[in-house]
């Protein structure tokens, strides 16, 4: 009868608390991050753990302190642009270009048909740089050195155009409120063969030790999957969306510039996990390759600026030689393009998805208020989702393929 009754109750060792726990292990909370090599910046995961499992995963982004948008208000339209370069300094060029589309827009201007081509032609550019960057650097931080090298001597050509177009290999600061700093130099397009050529050679090393790598394919495929459906409630654009089968592009969805006279296709996954992401990445490149080929193909003589010194500056020889290019230059530099009064949201497809600007004008030389939409804050959100009850391990590749940028998503 004792015997009996002692076979149902549960046994508890002294002073432990243990009930029908054969492991006694319980959760445990572990701070990732900011100061850990898998971690970007000011970025901090809370996690508890049950072994390697993640049970909760709580993200702060951290503070940054660059306070972009209230410098913004501090400055003329045309000193904006420098602040723009540090959003995603891997790809400046698109961040330029989103904002003065977004200026343009409110100023109801169009540029010269060169200058489109010209701002094609440098986004595609600086899309493959950061592609180059999120594929090489995402294979590091799983142990693959040597792609990382591979990857990173293809982006060095490219900067090294950067650099022959504007002088500066990151922050470029190279598009102006109604056209270009100047035209493109002498031999651009010779250079961009050599960089083609270059580009080709290291992607196909990198295709033969990543794509179909076991142990690269293992960590990748089957997680930080995320559904179509959830990712669109969350706001997710640009690889990230394409890999889970959702095909929205905004160059496609909504053309600005000239990419509605471009051929070009867009690349989609199908599983929305890190290899997915991993193989648009690549196939963007060569459609980014695609793209810059028709751009100089169809590219004609003319000016890269409009024709207006309310928005423009006058050349130098106006400035020295006549009082009406001297007084325009004054009037740009010292009181800003006087925008109307207004507001207006402009978007474009950076190198992680829609990269939109808000701006509100009250008819001055600087902007009232200016909001920058950055691509990475939405993926950042749905982290959580991705990890919940996956293991600590597959933090790696999934938040490497977010390719999240501190400077852009600083609140």
């Amino acid at each position: 009868m004792r015997g009996a009754q002692l076979e149902h109750v549960p046994h508890t060792p002294d002073g432990f608390g243990f009930q029908d726990d054969p492991l006694h292990s319980s959760t445990m909370t572990l701070n990732m991050g900011p100061s850990h090599p898998a971690m970007h910046g000011t970025v901090k995961m809370t996690l508890e753990l049950d072994g390697e499992t993640i049970r909760d995963l709580d993200i702060d982004i951290g503070y940054l302190h660059r306070g972009f948008e209230i410098m913004c208000e501090q400055a003329t339209w045309t000193q904006v642009l420098p602040y723009t370069d540090r959003l995603n300094y891997v790809s400046s060029f698109c961040n330029n270009v989103g904002y003065c589309l977004a200026v343009e827009k409110l100023l109801d201007i169009d540029v010269t048909p060169r200058c489109k081509w010209i701002r094609m032609i440098a986004c595609e550019v600086a899309r493959i740089a950061d592609h180059l960057t999120a594929i090489s650097a995402g294979a590091l931080e799983l142990g693959a050195f040597t792609p990382m090298l591979y990857g990173m001597k293809a982006r060095e050509e490219l900067y090294a155009l950067t650099e022959m177009l504007c002088g500066a290999r990151l922050t470029t600061a190279y598009t102006r409120i109604g056209g270009l700093r100047w035209d493109l130099p002498e031999g651009f397009e010779e250079r961009w063969r050599h960089c083609e050529r270059s580009l080709a050679e290291n992607l196909a090393d990198v295709d033969t030790m990543l794509t179909r790598n076991r142990i690269f394919v293992d960590r990748m495929a089957g997680t930080g999957v995320i559904g179509p459906e959830l990712a669109v409630e969350l706001g997710f654009t640009g690889p990230f969306l394409r890999s889970t089968g959702f095909e929205y592009d905004v160059r496609k969805a909504h053309p600005y510039l000239l990419y509605d006279q471009v051929d070009f296709d867009i690349p989609l996954g199908h599983k929305g996990d890190n290899y997915d992401r991993f193989l648009v990445r690549f196939e963007e490149v060569g459609q980014s390759v695609k793209i810059i080929n028709q751009c100089f193909k169809r590219i004609e003589p003319g000016p890269v600026n409009i024709d207006d010194w309310r928005i423009v500056l006058p050349p130098k020889d106006q400035v020295y030689n006549t009082i009406e290019g001297m007084i325009a230059h004054f009037k740009l530099i010292m009181e800003g393009i006087q925008v109307p009064a207004g507001e207006v949201y402009g978007y474009t497809e950076a190198a992680n998805g829609e990269l939109g600007f808000y701006i509100v004008s009250s008819g001055v030389g600087r902007p009232y208020r200016l909001h920058c939409r950055p691509p990475c804050f939405a993926l950042m959100q749905g982290l959580k989702g991705m990890m919940l009850n996956r293991q600590l391990a597959d933090i790696i590749p999934t938040f490497d393929t977010i390719n999240m940028v501190g400077g852009e998503i600083d609140r």
